[in-house]
């Protein structure tokens, strides 16, 4: 059984609920700071994505609703055994990754996206808002409201947004309104764009001039695709489907492997088989895959504000700094300054490892280009890191002989993002 190319889990199987790491942590988590903005909060956000937000119950009912929704978006998932990678490289690892680019819109951010709408229009709002960085997140919510029947707005860091035409008419097909951040069209983006409307902007910018914008309209609500507790339990669809898969081939992974820009892809794949390593002494290594650019698990843990403009609480989280200039690169979703602080404290307390990639991005895409050519997907060039970090590690298990089981997350696809792959490795 452990030679099947393709795992695959009938609808019957798809999980029922959410898998909630926060009663299972080895400390708890340190509590949101800064009464004013912790206080904005029920009038920014979706109710019951706050309620589960600071819910110490470890599981969470998906609703039945949802449950379609994620049926209707392709879930379950196959977990694919990386076969022909594995004769590629010559490494004695097993390698298998979880294929979330079999999603509408091209990535794993559907996932939350579905939950949040569907909080959304139960509360009564009309539309919601949003930043985007990579572009993956903007277009999951632009879908997932199209299909509930809300209004939705995009603020979509600029040094992206200027590069991904395709992708920001996917968003417009859906019915979004788009704007590139740092904009005219909040105070928080004006106070920057006024001094230089080139500016390149960053996932911290949007998030300000997201919230901005939902707390002038008391029919619209605030969306988050990251960082926070609810988002990465919602993703846990990701990790809780991959352990069913692992069962029926008789397979367990020594190392999980994913990218890491604010925490929810990782977390989503990863977390599930965390809270085993917490609850059952599993023996497994996690490796967060980050760019140069913005090696946030590599900061400081200290307390910090998730947003440029300081709307936010702050957050105990690994950080760069809140209002740090980072330089672009085509992994733009990877360029965060802080961690979730579910991921930080894990990480702070030694259960997560990371690695950073050079910030010319010329290996991460030559080892996509070898998985593409090996296994046929072409991944996200944010999700070209984990790949990367995947091939890395089996070809160590390849110099030291070790049959190591290697679990990797594909994110998204790429195929929105060929002029990504075209300037960093030279296609003509």
């Amino acid at each position: 059984m452990k030679n099947l190319r393709a795992i695959h889990l009938p609808p019957d199987e798809l999980p029922q609920r959410w898998y909630n790491i926060q009663p299972d942590l080895p400390a708890p988590l340190p509590p949101p700071l800064g009464d004013a903005q912790i206080q904005s909060l029920p009038n920014l956000m979706i109710g019951e994505c706050l309620k589960q937000e600071f819910s110490n119950e470890r599981w969470i009912d998906i609703p039945y609703e949802i449950q379609q929704l994620f049926l209707q978006a392709g879930r379950p998932r196959p977990l694919f055994r990386a076969l022909n990678l594995e004769k590629a490289l010559g490494t004695s690892a097993r390698m298998y990754y979880k294929s979330e680019f079999f999603s509408p819109t091209g990535s794993h951010k559907v996932n939350t996206a579905l939950a949040q709408c569907f909080y959304a229009v139960e509360q009564g709002f009309n539309r919601l808002t949003t930043e985007t960085g990579a572009g993956q997140w903007g277009t999951a919510l632009a879908y997932a409201t199209s299909l509930v029947g809300l209004k939705c707005t995009v603020y979509w860091v600029r040094a992206v947004y200027n590069w991904k035409k395709d992708r920001r008419n996917l968003m417009e097909l859906y019915g979004a309104e788009v704007f590139a951040s740092p904009s005219d069209k909040t105070q928080a983006g004006l106070e920057l764009y006024s001094k230089n409307p080139n500016h390149n902007g960053s996932l911290a910018i949007a998030i300000s001039e997201g919230l901005e914008d939902s707390s002038r309209d008391p029919k619209a609500a605030y969306a988050l695709g990251s960082v926070l507790n609810h988002v990465l339990m919602h993703q846990t669809i990701i990790g809780l489907e991959t352990q069913k898969q692992f069962e029926i081939v008789d397979d367990y992974p020594d190392i999980v492997i994913a990218c890491l820009g604010g925490g929810s892809n990782f977390g989503g794949f990863a977390i599930p088989f965390i809270g085993d390593a917490l609850t059952k002494g599993k023996k497994t290594r996690f490796i967060a895959a980050q760019s140069q650019s913005a090696p946030n698990l590599q900061g400081k843990y200290a307390y910090d504000f998730a947003d440029h403009a300081e709307k936010t609480p702050q957050l105990k989280m690994y950080t760069l700094g809140h209002q740090t200039d980072f330089p672009p690169i085509r992994g733009d979703g990877l360029r965060y300054h802080g961690c979730s602080p579910i991921i930080s404290l894990l990480r702070n307390h030694g259960y997560i490892d990371t690695v950073a990639y050079p910030i010319d991005e010329k290996h991460v895409f030559e080892s996509a280009r070898k998985f593409m050519q090996a296994e046929g997907f072409i991944p996200a060039p944010e999700s070209s890191y984990a790949v990367t970090c995947a091939i890395d590690e089996a070809l160590k298990c390849k110099e030291t002989g070790e049959e190591k089981v290697i679990a990797f997350n594909i994110s998204g696809h790429g195929f929105l993002d060929i002029e990504g792959y075209r300037d960093v490795i030279g296609l003509k």
